[in-house]
């Protein structure tokens, strides 16, 4: 692949501080209390439709330190199962993985984004609950404009079977969010694990919203329901899924990425265009279409609102191009824990 090594690539060192590279720990309380508000920051995103952990990962400047560990880490614990089952050598690789592992800053990243989900959702499932027609607009507004992160990592031109395949992928996106939700208070706990393990891409892959997906299936107010009751049950599970899912989506993804990127790129945005059809703002509790009615104009007022803050968003992830270059290459790289 094209990819610079990590040795290559520029560190995400800046002259303020900003972060340390990757093998160095951050030390201070005001380092540390940096880390948690940018935690903070990437547990809002995660829990609004539409806005990407791993674009604000990369904003803040953390996205490198949080894939590279969390690769460690999924190596640490499958090694870890190894040296249960008496395998030579295997201690040993866990030992070096978790060593690798970052925890001065992913703990203090890791609490931030705890703190900011359990607030989060506490806010927004009652307005999801009295708003429905007006929560629905912002998401739009918000995935709407995100469609353009993965339309552009494709690189160049699209070519013409490669929008034949985004537009099927569009279609079958269109199709399965059309199909009635299952019970969304009560959702069977394998779904929720399975759910869960495919949320976990917003962290990821800049671009992509795990609330937008847990949405699509029917299970974004039952999750944020499970974080405001204190569900141990549901939230066990969904972290077990995400935990499994990290596992085998890093190196799935990272394959993808290196040996079949741009396909890869042109059938995630053809599903992210598709799957829009769960934000009509008009539609029953069946998913059935309707026409706007009401204060459609505020609605539409909505939607603008949500598109301005990705690009926003967009706008400040350019000017660290630089830096994090948000390029399929760039990820596959990332996500290679060396």
């Amino acid at each position: 692949m094209s990819a610079a090594t990590p040795a290559e690539r520029p560190s995400s060192t800046e002259p303020d501080g900003v972060i340390a590279p990757h093998h160095e720990r951050p030390e201070g309380w005001l380092t540390r209390l940096g880390l948690l508000l940018r935690g903070a920051l990437i547990g809002l995103a995660e829990i609004v439709p539409g806005v990407s952990g791993g674009t604000i990962a990369l904003i803040v400047g953390v996205y490198e330190t949080l894939i590279r560990s969390a690769g460690h880490l999924v190596r640490a614990g499958v090694h870890g199962v190894r040296a249960l089952l008496g395998r030579e050598g295997a201690r040993h690789e866990a030992t070096h993985h978790a060593r690798q592992v970052r925890w001065g800053a992913v703990l203090p990243i890791g609490i931030g984004m705890l703190a900011a989900v359990v607030a989060g959702a506490a806010v927004l499932e009652p307005v999801l609950e009295e708003h429905p027609v007006e929560s629905r607009a912002v998401f739009a507004g918000l995935i709407l404009a995100s469609l353009v992160v993965p339309a552009r990592m494709v690189g160049g031109r699209w070519r013409a079977p490669e929008i034949v395949v985004g537009l099927l992928a569009a279609a079958a996106a269109f199709v399965l969010t059309g199909l009635p939700p299952a019970a969304e208070r009560d959702p069977s706990l394998p779904l929720v694990a399975l759910a869960a393990a495919f949320a976990v891409c917003a962290l990821v892959l800049p671009g992509v919203s795990g609330s937008f997906l847990l949405l699509t299936v029917g299970l974004y107010e039952a999750t944020l329901g499970a974080v405001n009751d204190r569900d141990l049950v549901y939230l066990g599970v969904f972290v077990l899924g995400a935990i499994l899912g990290l596992g085998l989506f890093v190196a799935g993804l990272q394959w993808l990425l290196e040996h079949r990127h741009r396909i890869t790129l042109v059938v995630m945005t053809g599903l992210m265009a598709g799957s829009l059809r769960a934000l009509w703002p008009w539609q029953d509790d069946d998913r059935t279409l309707l026409a706007p009615s009401g204060d459609v104009g505020l609605v539409l007022l909505l939607v603008a609102a949500g598109a301005a803050v990705v690009v926003a968003l967009l706008v400040v992830e350019a000017r660290h191009e630089r830096r994090h270059a948000t390029t399929a290459e760039h990820v596959a790289d990332v996500l290679d824990p060396d």
